[in-house]
């Protein structure tokens, strides 16, 4: 399967301002490019890249005053194949867990442990240990919460998510890690392309969307509490401890939306 994907989105600004942008895909699916992931820039700017603690490819660069536009249009090779399900996948215990998995165990920035651990405690300690405790997180989470993109907030944490019962695919990410990590399961934040690919055409415009991964039996697992069945033709562009990690743009001055268009599609 060949999946075209890409974006458009134009930023406004007062006066020449520093930007760091997350928007190439991850190194771990560059090797499925079938045409060249090329950044444009109008007006053209000279940016330069570098591999951040989590290996997500950044650009940082200086736009000027006025309105900056950023796009990229490519394709990609996908195996069509929908995510993996491993029931017999176990959990680790904290004391055998890779030294690089223990970052994903504590809070951060949206992911306030500190707030439901108590309630994860309560909600899934009755549940089996390891890929059955994670789904019956995600089965909480995606009944739990109510989805619609008028309840997007920038600031919203997962414990502020659980308590309003609503958000958008961030949320559902950021409240499924944190019960994850309560329950001393490391989980990551994901960001990426994700299209209607199997599924019924969502009428509403294209989005990156957010998911997440849990470390179970020696592996990371891809997990959806939003959409909380298996999906085809996810292209990760970014992982982090939450979205903090994996904005798709950070401006260090005043930075106006102008545009914002997504595309992914299937190749017929």
């Amino acid at each position: 399967m060949k999946i075209r994907a890409g974006y458009d989105i134009a930023f406004d600004c007062p006066q020449p301002t520093p930007m760091v942008l997350l928007l190439s895909v991850h190194p771990s699916r560059r090797g499925d490019l079938v045409t060249p992931e090329r950044m444009t820039f109008d007006p053209p700017l000279q940016p330069r890249t570098y591999r951040d603690q989590f290996d997500n490819v950044c650009t940082r660069l200086v736009v000027p005053a006025g309105r900056v536009r950023f796009s990229a249009d490519f394709v990609v090779n996908d195996s069509g194949a929908p995510d993996e399900v491993a029931p017999e996948a176990a959990q680790i215990p904290v004391q055998d867990l890779p030294d690089d998995t223990l970052i994903y165990l504590l809070g951060s920035r949206y992911c306030d442990t500190e707030h439901l651990a108590e309630q994860a405690w309560a909600l899934f300690s009755g549940s089996p240990p390891g890929w059955g405790r994670v789904q019956a997180i995600c089965d909480y989470v995606h009944d739990h919460l109510a989805f619609g993109y008028s309840h997007a907030r920038a600031t919203r944490t997962a414990a502020e998510g659980h308590a309003e019962q609503r958000g958008v695919c961030r949320d559902f990410a950021h409240l499924a890690i944190t019960f994850c990590r309560c329950m001393n399961i490391p989980a990551r934040y994901c960001t990426g392309y994700l299209g209607d690919i199997g599924v019924p055409e969502d009428p509403q415009p294209m989005d990156f969307s957010a998911w997440f991964e849990a470390y179970l039996g020696g592996r990371w697992y891809t997990f959806d509490a939003r959409h909380n069945v298996p999906r085809i033709g996810r292209i990760l562009v970014a992982r982090g401890r939450d979205a903090t990690d994996v904005a798709i743009s950070t401006s260090f001055g005043r930075a106006d939306l102008a545009n914002f268009t997504v595309i992914t599609e299937e190749v017929e």
